[in-house]
């Protein structure tokens, strides 16, 4: 059945073969998603976060790109993949940023932000800091 829902409580799980399944958001939707997605192996997750603070972590996706997209705030994104550093700007709602499979990436919250994402999760991982 379908019906509305708000992505702040309900994220959004796409398997390989292209079907959504709605997921309640909890404090712990991720070690469930591992579990009962075989650890996310070919499926994307449609997430949405809000930031008052810079990103505590680093990240990368080793499986896939990730569509990032901000709704309302100014953040810049800091990729680091084997190419060097970029820094991207996002400060206006719609504005949006591929990044790349194997890109280390994080984020410094220039105001108070609220980004929707679409990752593929399988492998990702997170550092305080990067080698």
């Amino acid at each position: 059945m379908t019906q509305a829902s708000n992505i702040e409580s309900t994220f959004v799980v796409i398997n390989p073969k292209l079907q959504a399944e709605c997921v309640a958001v909890t404090d712990t939707l991720f070690s469930e998603l591992d579990q009962r997605y075989d650890h996310f192996k070919g499926h994307m997750l449609v997430s949405s976060y809000s930031f008052e603070d810079d990103w505590a972590t680093w990240e990368v996706h080793p499986n896939g790109d990730e569509f990032v997209c901000l709704l309302s705030g100014d953040v810049e994104l800091l990729l680091r993949g084997s190419d060097g550093e970029r820094r991207l700007r996002l400060n206006t709602p719609g504005s949006f940023v591929v990044v790349p499979r194997n890109t280390w990436h994080t984020a410094r919250v220039k105001s108070p932000a609220q980004m929707i994402f679409v990752t593929p999760g399988e492998g990702t991982e997170n550092r305080e800091s990067l080698p």
